[in-house]
């Protein structure tokens, strides 16, 4: 098989077509704007959508655009950008934690729970603080930082000044006294 050499461009394919893909770019943007069509197509074969074909591109024009000072030979911007492109659909690649797979049937959500009537809801939620309110004050005061405030029992020794087996005592002695009381019996 014989492979065809062109040693020098022809004359009259004039200075516009040989400059295009080898000429000296005055900025970035002037090389944006002239590469970009052929460097999109290049990030498109990379990738399978073409929002992240935009995306990829865009990321390694700005590792191009960082590293436009140190760029000695601007003929040999293509492949600078061309090797950004790849390194950064790799990285991305290799970030990536979730493994996506199609399927066919598409699963079902939960079905929410019968919501309890509103009136309901309220006498609970006004029951619950009465029983809460009987406790001794640094029971109520830990059952609040712990469930109410989300606090961890560390946290909340912390902010009480007192230890963790304290506030383990104390929370259990408290939930154990919510427990029995009479308004919240049907709780359970």
């Amino acid at each position: 098989m014989t492979t065809l050499v062109c040693t020098s461009a022809p004359e009259s394919a004039g200075p516009a077509r040989r400059a295009l893909p080898y000429a000296t770019y005055p900025s970035f943007s002037s090389y944006v704007q002239a590469r970009r069509p052929v460097l999109l197509r290049t990030a498109r074969s990379l990738t399978s959508n073409p929002n992240d074909a935009e995306d990829l591109l865009q990321t390694a024009l700005t590792k191009t655009y960082v590293a436009w000072e140190r760029i000695e030979d601007h003929r040999a911007l293509d492949g600078y950008v061309r090797r950004a492109l790849v390194n950064t659909r790799t990285s991305l690649w290799r970030k990536r934690k979730v493994d996506e797979f199609s399927c066919d049937d598409l699963p079902e959500p939960e079905p929410l729970p019968a919501e309890a009537d509103t009136a309901e809801r309220q006498a609970l939620h006004d029951a619950m603080w009465r029983a809460v309110m009987k406790l001794p004050d640094r029971q109520r005061a830990m059952v609040v930082l712990r469930y109410y405030e989300d606090l961890s029992e560390a946290q909340t020794a912390q902010v009480l000044g007192v230890s963790v087996g304290t506030v383990k005592s104390a929370v259990s002695r408290a939930l154990g006294k919510l427990r029995e009381d009479s308004e919240l019996g049907f709780v359970r």
